[in-house]
């Protein structure tokens, strides 16, 4: 037998067993993603170039795009869902890093509870919260937020049906709810700081203040590239807060990208014009998420 028959690799045995129910799970995954994503993008831009009816499109070519960019209310849109990413992503990071550090020395159990507390609101029914809201933005005197500016003076204000106070109003109800997917992932990953990092910190007689700002936020760079990067595909894609709490008005102050793609779809039946809209917002937000990776994360490691 020759040398290069000694060392020659052996063919290795296709595992039967494992490998189909390996491949049968995939396969699960793949035909949800087909179905509920694939599907859908791809519908989208073949109606997009239609004139879609439920009996018969037509094929109309770049029509609803140009159409699109030439409706002042989309622009209009667009510029209102960018104030009021502005306004909301980056309070809501500050608000959830500060709560995460808050909540941090406390035990164990303690976490757990305060977790579960700020977490709720992401499990309740969107609806239900809409209700409360309404009611603390009530324009008469019985509303939360009309009773506390009484005390200063201040007269009755009508919240959602004024286009000076309406997007203010979105913006305020974003600042105090729904931040526990990212307290919960603060947390996180604040648990998984070296506590060497302290102790030696401390032997150099670091301040808390320093702590924060030269262990904690360059050890959290990560997490805060993902949660801004989320929040602000979170944010572009808003739609049940302007649909329930204004309807997008009043003078379309609070009408988001979302909202319009919604009401030309199932209000105008405008299929073609909203499918062309939604995908215009997605390379928006792919664009906007490849510009944050890299003016943002190029000194960050994974």
């Amino acid at each position: 037998m020759s040398q290069v028959e000694l060392t020659k690799p052996k063919k290795r045995r296709k595992i039967k067993g494992d490998g189909a129910w390996g491949y049968a799970f995939i396969a699960v995954a793949l035909v949800v993603f087909a179905m509920f994503t694939a599907y859908p993008v791809v519908s989208a831009f073949i109606i997009s170039f239609q004139k879609y009816k439920p009996l018969g499109s037509s094929f109309v070519g770049f029509d609803n795009y140009i159409a699109t960019f030439k409706d002042p209310l989309f622009g209009k849109s667009v510029v209102n869902t960018i104030v009021y990413t502005v306004l909301t992503v980056p309070v809501a990071l500050i608000l959830s890093f500060g709560v995460s550090i808050l909540v941090l020395p406390l035990k164990k159990k303690l976490q757990t509870t305060f977790k579960a507390i700020y977490y709720l609101p992401a499990v309740a029914s969107g609806v239900a919260l809409s209700v409360v809201w309404l009611w603390m933005f009530d324009p008469m005197s019985s509303g939360i937020f009309n009773k506390l500016i009484s005390v200063f003076g201040i007269s009755n204000q009508n919240w959602l049906g004024s286009s000076a106070t309406a997007m203010f109003s979105l913006v305020l109800m974003a600042w105090l709810s729904s931040h526990g997917t990212s307290i919960i992932i603060y947390l996180a990953a604040l648990l998984g700081i070296d506590e060497s990092y302290y102790e030696a910190a401390e032997l150099d007689g670091a301040t808390f203040w320093k702590k924060i700002w030269y262990i904690v936020i360059p050890c959290l760079k990560p997490t805060t590239l993902f949660l801004l990067v989320t929040g602000v595909i979170g944010s572009f894609q808003v739609f049940q807060n302007a649909y329930l709490m204004t309807g997008g008005g009043p003078d379309n102050a609070t009408t988001m990208v979302g909202l319009l793609i919604f009401n030309n779809a199932f209000k105008y039946f405008e299929f073609g014009k909203a499918a062309a809209q939604s995908l215009i917002l997605a390379v928006i937000i792919a664009g906007i998420s490849l510009a944050q990776f890299k003016f943002l994360g190029d000194d960050v490691e994974y």
